[in-house]
């Protein structure tokens, strides 16, 4: 998916302040600065910084303006991640090196196929993606899809986030202690006609995030005085 305007507004700012270029404390310019600066309307400043905000990293100050937070925790949040490169989410959350390893197989649906409503020896791409902090592991995940994804495009995210025992081989990867939990992520891509496009399982370590937010849009139907 193409990453929006806002969330690459962010993701720079987030960099910027992770990094120590933004120290704590330090005032961001103002929205109208902002959006000459990255050449895009008010309404786009505002949805980074509302970003920024939910993350954590950035706090607001009645008429006076917006502030890098003094202690910056680390705040997952969805599902603006999914516009972005695994490369992009976590360096914009660090400023220590990332590295990002994927291997790519295609393997038969198996235990997979009746959520993705295709048969057990159909196959689909097995995506593994592991990540590195400094060396360190902090994210694990596996993601399956039908190899005709491309025409059956997501257009709704599911989530389902718990602390569990991680599968053997991300307990391995993160270096899990026996019968110590993990963040986990379970993830369900939705197609417009109900159908399920593509699946994820994301595991991090317990102490990664201090929260995890999901955002979503609601608009509002004046027909029915409500949201939809």
């Amino acid at each position: 998916m193409p990453e929006p305007a806002y969330v690459s507004i962010a993701g720079e700012i987030a960099k910027q302040i992770r990094t120590g270029k933004l120290s704590p404390g330090t005032q961001l310019h103002s929205y109208s600065e902002l959006a000459e600066l990255y050449g895009v309307s008010g309404v786009v400043v505002r949805q980074a910084i509302a970003l920024l905000l939910s993350q954590g990293l950035v706090r607001t100050v009645a008429r006076k303006g917006t502030f890098v937070s003094e202690r910056p925790d680390l705040v997952r949040v969805s599902p603006e991640r999914q516009f972005e490169s695994a490369e992009g989410s976590f360096g914009n959350e660090s400023d220590r090196p990332v590295r990002v390893d994927r291997d790519v197989r295609r393997v038969p649906a198996g235990g997979f196929a009746e959520v993705l409503g295709i048969a057990p020896h159909d196959e689909v791409t097995h995506v593994i993606t592991r990540v590195t902090e400094d060396g360190r592991p902090i994210s694990i995940s596996d993601t399956y899809q039908p190899v005709d994804h491309v025409q059956k495009a997501p257009a709704y995210l599911e989530e389902t986030i718990a602390d569990r025992h991680p599968a053997p081989a991300h307990a391995r990867w993160l270096g899990t202690a026996a019968g110590e939990l993990v963040k986990t992520v379970h993830q369900r891509f939705i197609n417009a006609a109900d159908e399920v496009v593509m699946i994820s399982h994301v595991s991090y370590p317990r102490d990664r995030y201090s929260a995890f937010v999901f955002r979503m849009r609601l608009d509002h139907d004046p027909e029915v005085d409500g949201f939809t």
